[in-house]
């Protein structure tokens, strides 16, 4: 019989499954240019289909609703720069999540460098929340647009901080272990 979904637990690797889909949720977003270039792009392109005189026209509507303004004060180098920062943002989380997640501790280093790990993720999600609010106070967008990469954002890292929280018990786990072989070799020693 299976567990009602309400009542099931997360998934071991919840926070791996989440930061995947953050990732490519992201990337969607930068390839429509945080949703601002695109719109230029189409309307600078239907000009070289048009005659002189249907551009001209086009122009001068682009130049009265000042559709221009945006590539004027957001130059391509600069939305390139905020892809650029998200995009290693992204993979950094994505590889220390990884790398943390293929350590099994055995001893209180390996715990350490997991941990470790899995400290650099959640820096790393904060620094995306930073890098967001940033993108959102220069670029004229919808905040509200981008509420949900923020809401995944902070799901992942309480995701991830919950993992480390899990590791707990393991450390636990190894420091008896050792207060066990330590009482082990004194009473060795003793006898």
């Amino acid at each position: 019989m299976s567990v009602l979904k309400n009542k099931r637990g997360l998934s071991g690797l919840e926070f791996y499954r989440n930061g995947i889909v953050l990732r490519k949720n992201f990337t969607e977003l930068l390839l429509r240019d945080f949703g601002i270039r695109h719109k230029i792009r189409k309307s600078v392109a239907y000009t070289k289909n048009m005659t002189e005189e249907d551009a001209a026209v086009f122009q001068n509507l682009i130049d009265k609703y000042e559709c221009t303004n945006i590539i004027e004060e957001y130059p391509g180098w600069m939305i390139d720069n905020m892809r650029t920062n998200i995009l290693k943002l992204c993979h950094s989380m994505i590889m220390n999540i990884t790398q943390a997640n293929t350590i099994y501790p055995t001893n209180e280093y390996e715990y350490y460098d997991r941990r470790n790990y899995q400290n650099h993720a959640i820096g790393n999600c904060e620094q995306l929340l930073q890098e967001m609010q940033y993108i959102i106070s220069v670029i004229p967008v919808d905040a509200n647009k981008y509420l949900s990469y923020t809401k995944m954002i902070v799901k992942e890292i309480q995701l991830l901080k919950g993992w480390r929280k899990s590791d707990n018990r393991i450390l636990k786990s190894i420091q008896e272990k050792n207060n066990v072989n330590n009482e082990n070799d004194n009473n060795r020693d003793n006898a």
